[in-house]
C-alpha cells in the first residue's frame, strides 16, 4: 500500500478511557489466536465486542459500544478489499471490481465471517437482546465483524488489518464467483433491454417482532402482472421479488444473499 493510504488510515491513539477500560477486559486470547493477532490494547478488542444494549445510559452512551469502531472497520474494510482486488484480478475493469467488491463486503459477508471467527459467544450484549437471539442476528454479527476490523487498525496500524482481513476475506475472493449480478440487477437489465423502465419496489407489509422481522416486497412493470418475495429485511425481501418476476418471465437465476 502506497505512502498516501498510510498517512490517511494511520494508528489512531488509545484513549484514557480505553486504557482505562484495559483493567477490566476478560481474557479474549482464545478469539486472538483465532483471528491471528495479538491486542496491545485489550480495552479497544473488548469495546469492538460490546454492543449497545449492554452499556448502562442507553443511547447516549454509544460512543463506549462498537459503533464508532465499525464505522471504521468498513472503511479500513472497503480499502484492503479494493486492494486485493486490484492486485488479483490485473486484467478486470473498474467495474468488474466494484461488483467484486460489492459481494464481498456486504453485511451477510461480513456476518459469514463472524461466524468463522466464532464471534458470537464472545458478543457483550443486554439481556434482553442475549434472549432475543442477538448472538446469531446476522446484522449484529456482520457490524462486530467490521468493528473487530476497526480495532485491529487502531491498535496495530493498516498492515495488521490487511492481514487479519487476507486470512478470512482471501479464500473468499479467490473462489469461483457465482453470478455477479443479483436478481435486481437482471431484472432491471432485461426490462432495458426490453424498453421498459425501471423495475418499482413496494413494501407490502412487514410482521414478526422488531428483532425478527419479516418482509413482503412487491415488483412491477407496465403489462407485467406484480411479483412478490419475503425476507428478513426489505434489501432480501426485494431480491425475492426480482428473483420470482425473472423465473416467472424464464429468466436463470442464482440465489442471492442479501
Amino acid at each position: 500500500m502506497g505512502n498516501l493510504a498510510l498517512a490517511v488510515l494511520c494508528p489512531l491513539e488509545p484513549s484514557v478511557h480505553s486504557r482505562q477500560m484495559s483493567r477490566k477486559a476478560k481474557d479474549r486470547s482464545a478469539l486472538e489466536e483465532r483471528i491471528g493477532y495479538e491486542f496491545a490494547d485489550k480495552a479497544l478488542l473488548e469495546r469492538a465486542l460490546t454492543h449497545i444494549s449492554a452499556l448502562s445510559g442507553g443511547p447516549q452512551n454509544r460512543v463506549a459500544s462498537y459503533q464508532r469502531l465499525e464505522f471504521l472497520g468498513d472503511h479500513v474494510l472497503g480499502l484492503v478489499i479494493s486492494e486485493m482486488l486490484f492486485r488479483a484480478f490485473g486484467r478486470a475493469n473498474e467495474g468488474e471490481l466494484s461488483r467484486r467488491l460489492a459481494d464481498l463486503v456486504r453485511k451477510d459477508a461480513c456476518a459469514d465471517v463472524a461466524r468463522a471467527m466464532d464471534l458470537g459467544p464472545e458478543l457483550k450484549l443486554g439481556n434482553s437482546e442475549s434472549q432475543a437471539g442477538g448472538r446469531k442476528r446476522a446484522t449484529i454479527l456482520a457490524d462486530v465483524c467490521e468493528a473487530l476490523l476497526g480495532a485491529v487498525f487502531v491498535d496495530g496500524g493498516y498492515q495488521a488489518a490487511a492481514q487479519v482481513i487476507e486470512k478470512f476475506w482471501k479464500p473468499r475472493m479467490l473462489r469461483p464467483v457465482r453470478s455477479l449480478r443479483d436478481p435486481k440487477t437482471m431484472l432491471q437489465e432485461w426490462a432495458q433491454a426490453r424498453g421498459l423502465p425501471t423495475p418499482a419496489y413496494k413494501e407490502v407489509s412487514r410482521t414478526g417482532p422488531h428483532h425478527d422481522p419479516k418482509f413482503r416486497v412487491a415488483v412491477s412493470l407496465p403489462e407485467r402482472a406484480v411479483a412478490e418475495g419475503t425476507g428478513s429485511s426489505k434489501r432480501a425481501a426485494e431480491q425475492a421479488a426480482a428473483a420470482a418476476m425473472l423465473a416467472r418471465e424464464g429468466v436463470a437465476t442464482e440465489a442471492v444473499d442479501a
